[in-house]
């Protein structure tokens, strides 16, 4: 099963609850790590869900249109040699972004969105912001960390799971576990776990047309 079977096999029970729009009229789009050192195939290894970037863009686009709140989350290394160090190009937003004006930018240093600079959980409680949609790269690593925590701390979240990638992984024996069953396990984890909501991106659209 790939990851797309997947998700029309478990959306329902994934997505049964819509936005609170009544109660949170502006949920902030958080986009995490789309960089352009994830493109490097011979780096990271092979990838899930080719469609994701395009998954993006229609995410933002929404969220243009409805002059809704976006996140832009970059992660960094101090360390010279790390793609991540902002020296390199290969630090930088890959260039479908360029365009995009984030309502704000936060720059991290490990896997959570909430321990970056300027603070993520600070800066939604001061603009009444309790509801959150994630997407980005990697499913199994910064998004599902994020989530995670923005469950924690309280906050209404929804990964939009097609607008999210991963790569291929040795697990500790030296066998290859595949992109899309690393992501299908993260999504089993937070949606099980109630860490968050686990849906698509035309969901997510579908329930944001009538605003």
């Amino acid at each position: 099963m790939d990851n797309t079977d997947f998700f029309q096999a478990t959306s329902t029970s994934f997505s049964s609850e819509k936005f609170s729009q009544s109660s949170c009229p502006d949920a902030a789009l958080i986009i995490i790590d789309v960089q352009r050192t994830f493109d490097d195939e011979l780096f990271w290894g092979i990838r899930d869900n080719p469609h994701a970037e395009e998954h993006i863009q229609e995410l933002i686009q929404k969220w243009e249109q409805l002059n809704m709140p976006i996140v832009m989350v970059t992660h960094s290394s101090n360390r010279l040699e790390s793609t991540f160090h902002p020296v390199h190009d290969s630090s930088k937003l890959k260039g479908f972004l360029d365009s995009v004006q984030p309502t704000i930018s936060i720059t991290k240093t490990v896997n959570s969105a909430f321990y970056g600079t300027p603070d993520l959980a600070e800066w939604l409680e001061k603009e009444n912001i309790r509801q959150v949609v994630l997407c980005g790269i990697q499913t199994n690593m910064c998004v599902e960390t994020t989530a995670r925590m923005s469950g924690n701390l309280g906050f209404h979240t929804t990964v939009a799971f097609d607008a999210c990638h991963t790569f291929s992984l040795k697990d500790a024996d030296g066998k290859m576990v595949d992109a899309a069953s690393l992501a299908r396990i993260s999504a089993i984890n937070l949606a099980r776990g109630d860490f968050a909501r686990v849906t698509s991106t035309e969901r997510i659209l579908k329930e944001l047309a009538n605003r």
